[in-house]
C-alpha cells in the first residue's frame, strides 16, 4: 500500500495516536512498578535466608526481563502478521493488566511461604510475555495509518508513551509512599500501585476496542498476501536475516543500554551510590523526565526532515561523550560530601583473590561480603593484594569484614551514610536527569518508523519485535549485573557506565555502516 492510498483523516489519526499511546503508557506502568519497587517486593516475597526462594528472585527478574519476551515477540508477532494488528494488542494488554493486577493482590512469603514466590514468578512472566507483543502491535498500527512525511512523528509518540509509563509508575508510587508511613506502606500501601492496573486496563481497553485494523493489514488481507508462518518466513525472506541482525546490534541494544541508564541506571545511582533519599531521588526523577519527555516527539519530528539514520547516529555519539560528565555532575550535586571524603580519605581494600557473584543475593566469602559492602555503599576504593581482608580508610584499618565497623572507619573518614539535603543542588540533579533523558529520546525517539519501515509488511510484526525484545531483554537486562560487576572489579563507582558506553560504540558502528536510510519510503508494503 502506498502513502496515497492512505487517507489523511486527522479525526482518525488523533484517535490512532491517542489509543495506541495510552495503551503503551499503561503497560510501561504495569512493567515499571515493579522495578520501581523491586527492592521491597524482593524482602516480601524472596527472603535471602531462603536459598529456594533467592533462586526465584533471580528467576522472576531474568525470566520477565530477557527469557520471556523475546518468546512473546515470537507469539504475538505470529498472531499480529497472522490475525491482525489491532486484535493482537488488545490481547497483550488485557495480559500485561491483569498480571501485574494480580500481583497487588497476591499473598506474600510471610503468609504462604514459598507459593508466594512462585506464583510472583509466574506472573512477572506473563509480564514480560505480553511485553514481548504489544511495543511492535502499537508502533505498526500507528506507523500503517501515518502518511510518509509524518511516519516519524506520528510513532515517536509510542515512544514517547515508554518514558510516560515510567513517569506515571514513578508518580504513583511517590504519592502512595508519601501518604502514609513507611510501615502502612510496606504492609498494604505497596499494592495500590499493581491494583491501579485494572482501572488503566478498563480505560485502554475502552479507547482501543473503538479502532479499527490498521489500512495496511486490510489490504494484505484483502489481496491474500497474508503471511502463512510470519516467525519462519521471517528468516526466509531475501536479506531479510541481515535486517534482523542490524535491528538487534545496531538499533535495539543501543537505545536500550541508553533508555536503561537514563532511567534505571540514574534512580539506582542516585539512592546507592549518592546516598540520595528514594522519595527524593523518585521526585528528582519525575521532574527531570517531565522536561525532557517531550524530545522523543521532537526527535520522530526531526528525523521525518533530516533523516533517522542522521539523528540516531547524533545521539549515539553525544551518548559516548557525555555519560560519565553527566553521571558525575549529578554525583557532585546530590551527595558533594562524598567527593570531597573520596579524595581526602581514599579507600583501600586488601584482600586476596576471591570470587564475587552479582547474581548471589547473599555474598558467602569474606572478601565477597566486602566487595558488596563496598559497591552497594558507592565507595571508589583500589584495590590491594594480601593474605586477609582488610579496609584501609585513609589511616584508619579495619581487619576482616564487620559492617559496623566499616561503616564507623568511613564515617569517622567524611563519608556520609546519607545525602545532605542542606548541601544537595537539586536543580544540577535534574538537569543531569533531563539530559540524559534527552538522550534516550535522541536514539529512541524515531526507532518505531526505523523498524517499521525496515522490514516487509507481511511479516513486520515478527521481524522486528524479535529483534527489538532480544535487544531490549538481553543488553537491558544485563546491564545492572555487568555495570555492578565492573564496579566490583574496577573499584570506581562510575567505571560500571564503561557497559553502556561499549554497547553504544557497538551500535553507532553497525548503525554508520549498515543500517539504510528509510525516511522518505512511501510504500509499507
Amino acid at each position: 500500500m502506498g502513502a496515497q492510498d492512505i487517507a489523511i483523516d486527522p479525526k482518525r489519526d488523533r484517535l490512532v495516536i491517542t489509543a495506541s499511546s495510552l495503551g503503551t503508557v499503561f503497560e510501561w506502568y504495569d512493567f515499571f512498578v515493579y522495578g520501581i519497587l523491586g527492592a521491597l517486593i524482593g524482602k516480601l516475597f524472596f527472603p535471602s535466608d531462603n536459598p529456594t526462594a533467592a533462586t526465584l528472585a533471580s528467576l522472576a527478574v531474568f525470566g520477565a526481563g530477557f527469557g520471556v519476551r523475546p518468546l512473546g515477540a515470537i507469539l504475538f508477532g505470529y498472531l499480529g502478521d497472522k490475525v491482525g494488528r489491532k486484535y493482537t494488542f488488545l490481547i497483550t494488554i488485557s495480559l500485561m493488566g491483569g498480571a501485574t493486577a494480580a500481583i497487588g493482590f497476591l499473598p506474600t512469603y510471610e503468609n504462604i511461604g514459598i507459593s508466594a514466590a512462585i506464583g510472583l514468578l509466574i506472573l512477572r512472566c506473563l509480564q514480560g510475555l505480553a511485553l514481548g507483543g504489544e511495543y511492535g502491535g502499537a508502533a505498526i498500527y500507528v506507523a500503517e495509518h501515518a502518511p510518509a512525511n509524518k511516519r516519524g512523528q506520528y510513532t515517536s509518540w509510542i515512544q514517547a508513551s515508554v518514558a510516560g509509563g515510567f513517569l506515571l509508575a514513578v508518580i504513583v508510587v511517590l504519592i502512595t509512599r508519601t501518604s502514609m508511613s513507611t510501615e502502612a506502606f510496606e504492609h498494604w500501601g505497596w499494592r495500590v500501585p499493581f491494583i491501579l492496573s485494572l482501572l488503566l486496563l478498563a480505560i485502554s481497553l475502552y479507547i482501543r476496542m473503538m479502532l479499527s485494523e490498521s489500512p495496511v493489514f486490510k489490504a494484505m488481507k484483502e489481496a491474500g498476501t497474508v503471511s502463512q508462518n510470519p516467525f519462519v518466513e521471517s528468516f526466509q525472506y531475501p536479506g531479510n536475516v541481515k535486517r534482523i541482525f542490524i535491528a538487534l546490534f545496531g538499533v535495539a541494544a543501543g537505545l536500550t543500554v541508553v533508555y536503561y541508564t537514563s532511567q534505571f541506571g540514574t534512580l539506582y545511582f542516585l539512592t546507592g551510590t549518592a546516598r540520595v533519599p528514594e522519595t527524593d531521588a523518585l521526585s528528582y526523577m519525575a521532574v527531570g523526565a517531565l522536561l525532557a519527555a517531550p524530545l522523543y516527539v521532537a526527535a520522530g519530528w526531526l528525523s521525518d526532515h533530516y533523516g533517522r539514520k542522521r539523528i540516531l547516529l547524533l545521539g549515539y555519539a553525544l551518548t559516548i561523550v557525555l555519560t560519565f560528565p553527566l553521571f558525575r555532575m549529578m554525583a557532585d550535586a546530590a551527595n558533594p560530601a562524598l567527593a570531597r571524603a573520596t579524595q581526602a580519605s581514599p579507600v583501600t581494600l586488601v584482600s586476596p583473590e576471591c570470587d564475587f557473584s552479582v547474581f548471589a543475593s547473599k555474598q558467602t566469602t569474606t572478601c565477597g561480603k566486602a566487595l558488596s559492602f563496598l559497591s552497594k555503599r558507592g565507595i571508589s576504593y583500589s584495590k590491594q593484594m594480601g593474605d586477609e581482608v582488610a579496609l584501609k580508610v585513609g589511616q584508619t584499618t579495619v581487619t576482616g569484614f564487620d559492617e559496623k565497623a566499616y561503616v564507623g572507619a568511613l564515617e569517622a573518614a567524611g563519608y556520609p551514610d546519607k545525602s545532605d539535603p542542606a548541601l544537595r543542588d537539586p536543580v544540577l540533579i535534574i538537569l543531569a536527569i533531563a539530559a540524559l533523558v534527552a538522550l534516550s529520546a535522541m536514539t529512541y525517539g524515531q526507532v518505531a518508523a526505523i523498524l517499521v519501515e525496515l522490514f516487509p509488511a507481511k511479516i513486520r510484526y515478527t521481524s522486528m519485535s524479535i529483534p527489538y525484545h532480544i535487544g531490549t531483554g538481553y543488553f537491558g537486562g544485563f546491564l545492572p549485573f555487568i555495570s555492578q560487576y565492573i564496579v566490583v572489579k574496577t573499584g570506581g563507582t562510575f567505571m560500571g557506565l564503561w557497559y553502556t558506553v561499549a554497547v553504544v560504540a557497538m551500535a553507532f558502528i553497525v548503525t554508520w555502516i549498515w543500517l539504510p536510510e528509510t525516511s522518505g519510503k512511501q510504500t509499507l508494503d
